[in-house]
C-alpha cells in the first residue's frame, strides 16, 4: 500500500503546480499551497531516511497537518505573467497537462498520465479570488503502480510575500529532465 501512496503523493504535488498557475491571475512571490485528500490523511508516515533520500534527489517534501500537506512555492514574475500553465515534467511524472481553459477567474485543465508509475486521467478545476488566493479541485481515476486509484483532492493557495527567500521558482522543477 505504501508503495502506491508515495507515487500518488508525488503526482499530487506535481498536479498541484498546474492548479496554481492560471495565467495572469497570480501575484509573483512566495505562496503557501495546501492539498487535502483522503489519500494524504490516511497515508502512513514516511520514514525519516526515505524523506532524506527524497530531499537528496531534489524533492522538497511538504509538511503534513490537519489531514493535508502544506508546501511553499515560489512564483516568478515570468510564471505569474504566463497565459498557460507550465509544461509538466513528463519524463519524471509520466503525466501531461492538456486542454487548459480559462474564463474570468475560473480555469480548468486535464491531466493525462501514461508513465511507469501512473496511468489514468484527471481533471483540475479552480478559481481565483483576486491575485493573492485560489481554490481548486483535482479528480483522478486510473492506476498507481498497477493498483486501482480514484482520488479527489482539494487545494488552496495564498500569497505570503514578494520575496521567495531560499525557495526556488517551481517551473525550474517542471522543466527539469524533460
Amino acid at each position: 500500500m505504501q508503495k502506491t501512496l508515495i507515487p500518488m503523493l508525488l503526482i499530487s504535488a506535481i498536479c498541484l503546480s498546474p492548479s496554481a498557475y492560471a495565467a495572469g491571475q497570480m501575484k509573483a512571490g512566495l505562496w503557501e499551497m495546501k492539498l487535502k485528500s483522503d489519500m494524504v490523511k490516511n497515508m502512513p508516515k514516511v520514514p525519516p531516511a526515505q524523506l532524506e533520500q527524497m530531499r537528496k534527489m531534489g524533492i522538497d517534501m511538504p509538511t503534513f497537518q490537519d489531514g493535508g500537506m502544506v508546501t511553499k512555492v515560489c512564483i516568478s514574475k515570468e510564471m505569474a505573467e504566463r497565459n498557460e500553465p507550465p509544461e509538466m515534467n513528463q519524463k519524471e511524472s509520466g503525466c501531461q497537462a492538456k486542454n487548459y481553459q480559462r474564463s474570468g477567474n475560473a480555469y480548468s485543465l486535464d491531466i493525462v498520465c501514461d508513465g511507469p508509475l501512473m496511468k489514468g486521467t484527471g481533471k483540475v478545476k479552480g478559481a481565483f479570488s483576486g491575485d493573492q488566493s485560489f481554490t481548486s479541485t483535482y479528480d483522478f481515476t486510473g492506476t498507481a503502480q498497477g493498483q486501482p486509484v480514484k482520488q479527489h483532492h482539494e487545494s488552496s493557495g495564498k500569497w505570503l510575500a514578494a520575496d521567495c527567500g531560499n525557495v526556488k521558482p517551481m517551473d525550474a522543477y517542471m522543466k527539469k529532465g524533460k
